[in-house]
């Protein structure tokens, strides 16, 4: 029933499919104990996700600042660096899927429906977690926030280029996320829009404007055949 409406389920990657924050906690403190900076706890992190590394790492240093006008310990883009020598290669050592995930990608792709990743976070460390968990071969697309020249989620050009990769219309499309920034990039596009309630989104999910909410992924096949019936 799923597919008579929809060909493609478009995935954001952290807090949505993957609990990543352990491991992006584990190295935006190693990055602040190199400066000098105290630790950060989960839930401050959970508030930096969604954004890519830079706003995460800046988001890291602004929440340790010293004095509101602290000076930067460096640049910017060398405490970046600094994260991502830290997280690539390392970036599925504490992180899991959330529970009920990798059984629903395959269920939908026994359904016939193509899958497709749209994320802000990096593609190295992208494929590094599908690889880890042994999904690569489920999606037949996937788009990291350094992909494209200048665009990342919300901009609608994101989950275009995974559709187009795909070679699916928008019309036959939904995304499943967790934050503004996954509600953004469908809603410009007219994409039926599923919130996961587990993930890291920064307000009350009932302000996204979903389509529909999920509490767990044994709930998403009842949600899109929801929203495939007229």
């Amino acid at each position: 029933m799923i597919s008579e409406r929809f060909d493609a389920v478009v995935f954001d990657l952290d807090g949505t499919l993957i609990d990543s924050e352990p491991d992006l906690r584990a190295a935006l403190n190693l990055t602040l104990a190199a400066y000098g900076r105290s630790e950060v706890t989960r839930p401050q992190v959970i508030q930096m996700i969604g954004d890519g590394v830079p706003k995460l790492v800046e988001r890291g240093f602004d929440a340790t600042r010293n004095a509101p006008h602290d000076l930067p310990d460096a640049p910017l883009e060398t405490a970046i660096e600094t994260f991502l020598g830290f997280y690539e290669g390392k970036a599925a050592a504490l992180s899991t899927p959330f529970p009920g995930a990798v059984d629903a990608l395959r269920n939908l792709r026994q359904q016939g429906l193509q899958l497709g990743v749209c994320t802000n976070k990096p593609q190295r460390p992208t494929l590094e977690i599908l690889d880890v968990f042994g999904i690569t071969g489920d999606f037949g697309a996937v788009v990291g926030g350094d992909t494209l020249d200048g665009i990342r989620k919300p901009d609608g050009r994101h989950l275009a280029a995974v559709l187009d990769q795909l070679e699916i219309a928008p019309a036959r499309a939904v995304m499943v996320g967790d934050n503004h920034n996954d509600a953004g990039t469908a809603q410009s596009l007219g994409v039926p829009f599923v919130a996961v309630s587990f993930g890291y989104a920064r307000g009350p999910v009932s302000e996204l404007g979903a389509d529909a909410v999920i509490d767990h992924f044994g709930d998403l096949a009842a949600a899109l055949d929801a929203l495939g019936t007229p």
